[in-house]
């Protein structure tokens, strides 16, 4: 008699749930009342918000001149911000639509969250190229009109511009994304609701959706067709706003290694802040038996796998600077190590080499007190890269009498803050409106993932004869989307061999 075992990951869904325990637990936030935690951090974020939006008001009044520009360094703060946000912007329709494509089933419990992030940091980073403009209410003169329309006089040689299309397009196919996904559990809300208002408002979001095959069908089609369209934005989007740089002649920006670092870099950057996100709603909320600690390795292994490329893109842009024999170019990286901003390259490096680098550990992956503190820090880092890769190659002109030290004003610092501030109203506002969960679908995997069946997997013998000897062979099955109904398969072979 011999005993093989199998491997098996472990449960993506923890406690013997029933589908009625997770439409339940998924539901209470919006038909329960909100916990004291949630309203301290709606309230905090709200007078951070409302900070931030009288320093835009006051901006547009008065204009730029009360940021910290001046005549060498045109583009800073608010640049640093613009691409700081759609960097942030990118895990979730990465979540969603690539996951998607390549069947993982642990993207289920966090995709709404992480769709939800892309749409308010888009809405964020919409906000500070208008701003720049000065006069935002002619922001219309980015857009493809006819001159019929009145006296335009487009500049569509700028690579600003591709910016409008690329964010308006990302910001269409993502909203669309997100909707679509949200259909099942919008009639789900509705069958629930009691209060007539309410129910009528999720009866027209849900669209007449009835939960049959027909409908299934059709809503699994779409989705496949809407990842195929979303994941080339994944790759395309911050490619073009690295084109804005990269398109220059400015040392330290013309350089043909940007769109793939600037990628790799808004991935990093946005799977940090989904993890800073999901480990404050899995507490809020009560979700730990959905977002678990699998979820969370599996984020930071991610968030090492790219933290990982943004450090080899670091390094091989000062091997092309060193390379290229051209002194500006060396002078420009020279300069970000060891020029007045030393310290902001410090953090740069630190935050986003280094620290990745302790996901290595397995003990450090599935510490959640660590994890968030990393979280952060990488963010905070990829802000930093930001910031160094716009002044300190403005700050030192070619000419010495140019060179000057860029100082954010209270604005400055405001606005940044404010937009944080709205980001966390609007999710926050979001977590007690809309599913935070994709209700229907991790129903769906619950016989597969769910601890009830993983431990009814691991129970399962049977035993196998070839005519000459007999083993005893347990069988566990894997968590792959082949085996969905592995317990059931299993099940069968069992009595097949007894009879």
């Amino acid at each position: 008699m011999h005993v093989v075992e199998a491997e098996i990951r472990e449960p993506l869904i923890l406690g013997e749930k029933s589908y009625n325990d997770i439409t339940e637990d998924v539901c209470a936030p919006i038909e329960g009342k909100a916990n004291s935690l949630w309203y301290f951090v709606f309230g905090l974020a709200g007078l951070l918000a409302l900070w931030g939006i009288g320093n835009i008001l006051y901006t547009i009044g008065v204009g730029i001149g009360v940021w910290g520009l001046n005549k060498t360094v045109g583009w800073a703060w608010d640049i640093t911000n613009f691409v700081w946000w759609v960097g942030i912007g990118h895990a979730g329709t990465l979540i969603s639509a690539v996951l998607l494509l390549f069947r993982q089933r642990w993207r289920m419990a966090i995709n709404r969250s992480a769709e939800a992030m892309t749409i308010f940091a888009v809405m964020m980073a919409a906000l500070f190229p208008g701003i720049h403009m000065g006069r935002i209410w002619q922001a219309y003169w980015v857009l493809p009109l006819p001159n019929q329309f009145g006296s335009l006089w487009p500049n569509f040689n700028s690579p600003l511009l591709w910016d409008v299309f690329a964010i308006s397009t990302y910001f269409s196919v993502s909203l669309v994304f997100w909707y679509i996904g949200l259909v099942p559990d919008f009639a789900t809300v509705r069958d629930r609701m009691i209060k007539p208002l309410p129910k009528k408002i999720y009866s027209i979001l849900a669209f007449g959706w009835s939960g049959n095959a027909k409908h299934w069908n059709r809503f699994e089609e779409v989705s496949l067709v809407l990842a195929g369209l979303a994941t080339p934005l994944v790759f395309s989007v911050h490619s073009i706003v690295s084109m804005d740089f990269a398109t220059s002649v400015i040392p330290g920006w013309h350089t043909t290694i940007f769109p793939p670092y600037f990628v790799a870099g808004a991935v990093f950057s946005g799977f940090a802040m989904v993890l800073t996100l999901m480990l404050i709603m899995r507490k809020v909320l009560k979700l730990e038996d959905y977002i678990t600690l699998k979820h969370i390795e599996y984020m930071n292994i991610i968030i090492m796998l790219t933290g990982s490329m943004v450090g080899v893109a670091y390094l091989t842009e000062l091997f092309v600077a060193w390379y290229s024999g051209v002194e500006y170019e060396g002078y420009a990286f020279m300069n970000r190590a060891t020029g007045p901003y030393w310290w902001a390259y410090a953090a740069m490096m630190t935050c986003n080499v280094i620290s990745p680098q302790l996901m290595w550990f397995k003990k450090v992956r599935r510490n959640l007190v660590i994890t968030f503190i990393l979280s952060i820090i990488v963010n905070i880092g990829m802000w930093f890269e930001r910031f160094v890769i716009i002044v300190t190659s403005l700050h030192r002109d070619y000419i010495t009498s140019s060179w000057t030290q860029f100082h954010p004003t209270y604005v400055d610092m405001g606005v940044f803050l404010g937009t944080i501030g709205l980001f966390f109203v609007l999710f926050l506002l979001y977590s007690r409106v809309f599913p935070v969960l994709a209700l229907n679908e991790v129903k769906t995997i619950l016989r597969a993932t769910g601890e009830f069946g993983v431990k009814k997997a691991k129970s399962t013998e049977f035993s196998l004869t070839d005519g000459f000897s007999s083993s005893v062979v347990e069988d566990k099955p894997t968590t792959d989307d082949s085996s969905e109904d592995s317990s059931d398969d299993t099940d069968g072979e069992t009595n097949k061999e007894q009879e």
